[in-house]
C-alpha cells in the first residue's frame, strides 16, 4: 500500500538534496518581514532575537513549496480517493504511483528538504546564536526546527515506509553507511521529537501564525492514534498509544483557547489566515508577481477555469469522485444533502459564490457554475480556490496566492479523541466521544449524530472534513497498519 523509492539513484538524489541551500525570503506575517533576504545565514547573522526568529521563518513556507504545490492533493485525496483529474496525474488517479511520478519525487525531496533545513538551523543557533540571543528565543527556534522535522518524518514513514533518520547533513559528504531506518524506529524517533517540541514550546506563540505548545500537542495526538496500530496484533491496537492520543487530544480541547469556526465555508473564504480553528498552518504569502517558493501555488491548479483566476486556473478536469459524492447523507438519491461541506468543498451546477469574481462575455459576475453558456456537468474543486485579485484585496496573481494550508484544525483533535475513545470497540457511546464528534457533525448542518460510535461513522466524518487538505491518502494508510484488508476494501 505505501509507495516505495527502492531505486538507489533516486534514494541519493533525496540524501543529496539535504545539503542544497535553500534561500530564505520575507514574508507577509510580520515574523516574516524581517532578514535575511536572499542571503546564506551563518556565523554572522544570529546576534539577537529577531535574527533568530527570521532564520527558522522559512520552515513555515518555503522549504515546504513542492510538496504544497501540487503533490498534497496528488497524494493526499488523488491516492486517496476524494478526488480526481480526467486527464492529467494518471500515476496517482489510477492508483499506480511510481519512482518516476513528478508528485511523487517533489515530495520526497520537500520532506527531505524540510529535515535538512531544520538540522541546519538546530546547528547554526547552538553554534552562532551571540550573546543578545535571549535562552528563551534559542529554545523557541530550535522547538520550531524540531516539530518541523518531525512532521516531516511524519510523510515520510506513511508514504515511503522505511526511510533514513538524518540529524546531521554534514555526514552525508563522507558517510557510505547510511541505511533507511524501519517503519516502528522512523515513528519512535518523530514522536520524541514532537515532544520534545511540545515541550519547549509555549502556550502562546510569539508570533501571530508560529507555533505553539497546543500544535505539538495536536500532532502527538495525531501520532499517537496511528502508532497504535502499527505492529498490531490480531488487528488490535495499542491501548497505551490510544490512551496517548485521547490525553492530548483532552489537553488541546481543554487548554488551548481554540475553538471551531461557526460554519464551515468560512474556513476557506479569504481571508481566513490564523483563525480560531488554526493549529498549525503553512504561512504563504504573496508579495508581487515576481516572487517565488513563499507563495500558495496550489490554487493555479484547482481552480477549473481562468475565469475565476489569474491568468492561471488550471483544474477544469478536476473533479470529486462518485465515492466521495456517496459520502454526502442524500446527495445520490435525492440529488441534494444538508451537510453545508461539499458546497465549500466542492462546486456543483447551479451553486453560488458571491466571493467569488467570474469573467463572463460582456463583463464579470459574482460566480454562479458553471456559467450559463457552458456545458459543464461535473463538481470542480472549491476548498482553497479564493478567486481573482480583486476578491483578496489584490494580493494574487499567476501562480502565486497568499491563502494558507492548513496542517491540523481543532476539528480533527475532536475527531482523535472519539476515535481513540473508540479504540479496539466495535462501537462506543461515550458521551463525551458523541459529544466531540457532534461539534464537527452539526457545525456542517447536519443534525445531532444519535447512534453508536464506529469506526466507520468516525472515517466517513474525517473523509468529509478534510477532502481536499490532503488527508485522505494517510487515513488509508494509518488504517493499513493494522487492518490492512479494510483499507483495500475501501479504496
Amino acid at each position: 500500500m505505501i509507495t516505495e523509492m527502492r531505486n538507489s539513484k533516486q534514494f541519493y538524489t533525496g540524501i543529496t538534496f539535504l545539503i542544497t541551500v535553500v534561500l530564505l525570503l520575507s514574508c507577509k506575517e510580520d515574523f516574516l518581514e524581517r532578514p535575511p533576504k536572499d542571503t546564506i545565514v551563518d556565523g554572522s547573522f544570529y546576534q539577537n532575537d529577531d535574527q533568530v526568529l527570521a532564520g527558522t521563518a522559512l520552515l513555515y513556507n518555503k522549504v515546504w513549496f513542492d510538496y504544497n504545490d501540487k503533490a498534497s492533493y496528488n497524494l493526499g485525496d488523488f491516492r486517496g480517493g476524494t478526488a480526481f483529474s480526467a486527464y492529467n496525474d494518471r500515476g496517482n488517479v489510477e492508483f499506480n504511483t511510481t519512482a518516476n511520478t513528478p508528485e511523487n519525487g517533489a515530495s520526497w525531496r520537500a520532506f527531505f528538504n524540510v529535515v535538512g533545513q531544520s538540522n541546519t538551523a538546530i546547528q547554526n543557533i547552538n553554534k552562532y546564536a551571540g550573546a543578545g540571543v535571549s535562552a528563551n528565543v534559542k529554545k523557541y527556534a530550535i522547538a520550531e526546527a524540531r516539530f518541523m522535522r518531525s512532521l516531516a518524518y511524519r510523510f515520510l514513514v506513511m508514504n515511503w515506509g522505511p526511510v533514513p533518520i538524518i540529524e546531521n547533513n554534514l555526514t552525508l559528504l563522507s558517510d557510505t553507511t547510511i541505511a533507511r531506518n524501519t517503519v516502528e524506529s522512523v515513528w519512535k524517533y518523530a514522536t520524541r521529537e514532537m515532544r520534545a517540541a511540545a515541550n519547549d514550546l509555549p502556550e502562546v506563540a510569539l508570533q501571530t501564525g508560529r507555533l505553539n505548545k497546543w500544535a505539538a500537542e495536536a500532532m502527538l495526538a495525531r501520532y499517537y492514534l496511528t502508532r497504535s496500530g502499527i505492529g498490531a496484533s490480531a488487528g488490535s491496537r495499542n491501548q497505551v498509544f490510544l490512551d496517548s492520543a485521547k490525553y492530548y487530544a483532552k489537553r488541546v480541547i481543554d487548554l488551548s483557547g481554540a475553538s471551531l469556526r461557526p460554519t464551515y465555508e468560512e474556513l476557506f473564504r479569504f481571508p481566513y489566515d490564523n483563525n480560531s480553528e488554526s493549529l498549525f498552518s503553512l504561512q504563504w504569502f504573496y508579495s508581487g508577481p515576481t516572487t517565488w517558493g513563499t507563495q500558495n501555488s496550489t490554487p493555479a491548479y484547482l481552480a477549473y477555469s481562468s475565469d475565476i483566476a489569474n491568468g492561471d486556473g488550471w483544474g477544469g478536469d478536476k473533479s470529486a469522485t462518485l465515492w466521495m459524492l456517496q459520502q454526502y447523507d442524500g446527495f445520490i438519491t435525492n440529488g441534494k444533502t444538508l451537510d453545508q461541506r461539499l458546497k465549500a468543498t466542492f462546486m456543483l451546477p447551479g451553486a453560488t459564490y458571491p466571493e467569488i469574481t467570474q469573467s463572463i462575455p460582456g463583463g464579470e459576475q459574482k460566480l454562479v457554475f458553471p456559467f450559463a453558456g457552458t456545458d459543464n456537468n461535473f463538481t470542480s474543486i472549491k476548498k482553497y480556490v479564493t478567486g481573482k485579485a480583486k476578491d483578496v484585496n489584490g494580493e494574487a496573481a499567476s501562480q502565486r496566492y497568499g491563502n494558507d494550508t492548513y496542517m491540523i484544525r481543532l476539528a480533527e483533535v475532536y475527531l482523535i479523541y472519539a476515535e481513540a475513545v473508540l479504540g479496539n470497540n466495535a462501537s462506543t457511546v461515550d458521551a463525551t466521544a458523541v459529544q466531540y464528534f457532534n461539534k464537527v457533525h452539526m457545525r456542517s448542518g447536519l443534525p445531532a449524530f444519535e447512534d453508536p460510535l464506529t469506526f466507520d461513522v468516525i472515517f466517513k466524518e474525517r473523509i468529509l472534513e478534510f477532502a481536499m487538505e490532503g488527508m485522505a491518502w494517510y487515513d488509508l494508510v494509518s488504517l493499513h497498519y493494522y487492518d490492512p484488508n479494510k483499507s483495500y476494501s475501501i479504496i
